[in-house]
């Protein structure tokens, strides 16, 4: 039997309209899409396609999963929240790959951009991502809080704007307060911070705030948040506030 087909996709921050062009092409193609549920949620079922959703967690079966379906000879689409290869399922299907079976590797493997949540709360916010940024993920899941206290700490020497992702759920609420407890201590206190939740959704909220004055519980799995460098500014115009870094080094 010959090898089928894996599209790795992304669905971007939610709404339909900030879906790449090709996405419901290659969605309408495929015979699987498999996924975590609530994004495969987001999808009608064509005729003839079956959907393969598993939870949060799930993400190396869920690749291997998609890879045995493809072996076999069916099109499958992987599908991610935000784009596919930014702590999504683009690593997952890889790694699968990678250290799986010999007949993965014959099988024909595609990664879609999506519109990442952080693109989508900087656009919202202005154009915080002006300069140099870095971005990290709170979810000690698959890495200690240690890395990630090493990590953070470096993003602060270098006055990078920092993106944070997973920055708290309900089996670790604690761990944005510990990051705001060690940013407090490595930046200025006026430094511009941007809560961005649920960007492009009926419940979208965003929250521009400093630094000290920053509550952390406004976090949760929902929000991306923006922690500026020295020289990210903010300003209002028409009665709204926007901020961003500006794209030259002298700015600082």
């Amino acid at each position: 039997m010959n090898s089928g087909r894996l599209d790795i996709i992304g669905l971007g921050p939610g709404p339909q309209e900030w879906l790449t062009l090709e996405t419901p092409q290659i969605l309408a193609q495929a015979s699987d899409l498999i996924g975590y549920g609530p994004y495969l949620d987001r999808l009608p079922l064509g005729a003839g396609q079956t959907r393969h959703a598993s939870d949060n967690g799930a993400e190396i079966p869920r690749a291997r999963h998609g890879l045995e379906l493809a072996a076999k000879g069916a099109h499958v689409a992987v599908v991610s929240g935000g784009d596919p290869g930014v702590f999504a399922m683009a690593a997952a299907v890889f790694e699968a790959l990678e250290h799986g079976e010999a007949k993965w590797r014959d099988i024909e493997i595609a990664v879609h951009p999506g519109v990442s949540a952080m693109l989508a709360a900087a656009a919202r916010l202005g154009a915080p991502l002006g300069h140099d940024f870095c971005v990290l993920s709170l979810s000690d899941n698959l890495k200690p809080w240690g890395l990630i206290e090493t990590r953070l700490r470096a993003a602060a020497a270098g006055d990078f704007v920092i993106a944070i992702y997973n920055p708290a759920s309900k089996a670790r609420p604690a761990l944005i307060h510990d990051a705001f407890a060690l940013l407090r201590e490595l930046k200025p206190p006026e430094t511009i911070v941007g809560f961005a939740r649920a960007v492009g959704r009926k419940d979208e909220k965003l929250t521009l705030t400093t630094l000290s004055e920053a509550n952390p519980a406004l976090a949760d799995m929902s929000t991306l948040v923006l922690i500026g460098a020295h020289a990210t500014r903010g300003f209002e115009a028409r009665g709204r506030r926007w901020i961003y870094t500006p794209r030259g080094s002298e700015a600082r």
